[in-house]
């Protein structure tokens, strides 16, 4: 089955990857359970990002420090704005718009219009092991088809299984499913092993395998932008 972005589909039409055209049409497989499809909801996440285009939800995010979000490049376009602080990326938190945005492969760093108190994510300078489980987090569907984004913040366990790519050709870390898996609207959002962001999500089939782009792949390139 066709590897898809992750980008929110709010609607019944699947939103696109830039650059990528739409997935033929073809005879999905029955969903399977337990499905952020599956995993469970988080009450506190300080660090936790929702990402808005043009005042809508689409797509998850991290904040790595007082003016920088860490989402996925295929989430941005248009006025880009984030919710921050809340499990709820419809209310609660604080709010910022996007001054400026850098992106590399398929990872975006987003730059806040003005800088913000939280707790604020540690960023990994390598890739997990194989067979590790790490966790990772967004606001995602809760199914495959016919439901919308989580109102509140959801996680799941996933085991890495090796390396691949993102949608843009950089190095990605590739899970399968444990409890959960991500899906659309869970884009950008981050993937954890041992307590420091390993990747930010890029692409998934929606029934067990999902790709992470590779934080350390890109480390240098995120310290040439914001200094961390």
């Amino acid at each position: 089955m066709r590897i898809r972005s992750l980008v929110a589909a709010l609607s019944a039409a699947f939103v696109g990857m830039i650059g990528f055209g739409s997935p033929a049409a073809a005879a999905d497989p029955a969903p399977v359970t337990p499905y952020i499809i599956g995993g469970g909801y988080v009450s506190s996440a300080p660090w936790a990002a929702a990402v808005f285009s043009n005042g809508s939800f689409t797509c998850s995010g991290s904040v790595i420090s007082a003016d920088w979000v860490l989402t996925a490049r295929h989430c941005v376009s248009g006025s880009m704005s984030v919710r921050i602080g809340s499990v709820y990326y419809a209310s609660g938190g604080t709010t910022r718009t996007i001054s400026a945005t850098h992106t590399r492969y398929d990872l975006a760093l987003m730059r806040l219009s003005s800088p913000v108190s939280t707790s604020y994510v540690s960023l990994a300078s390598s890739n997990p092991p194989n067979g590790s489980t790490n966790s990772i987090y967004g606001w995602g569907m809760t199914c495959y088809s016919g439901c919308s984004a989580s109102s509140q913040l959801k996680t799941a366990s996933v085991q890495v299984t090796g390396l691949t790519t993102d949608a843009y050709g950089g190095q990605a870390i590739q899970s399968t499913r444990i409890n959960g898996n991500a899906w659309r609207g869970d884009s950008g959002g981050p993937q954890f092993y041992n307590g420091l962001q390993v990747g930010v999500a890029s692409t998934a089939n929606g029934f067990n395998i999902q790709n992470y782009g590779s934080v350390a792949y890109n480390r240098a390139w995120i310290t040439s932008i914001t200094g961390i």
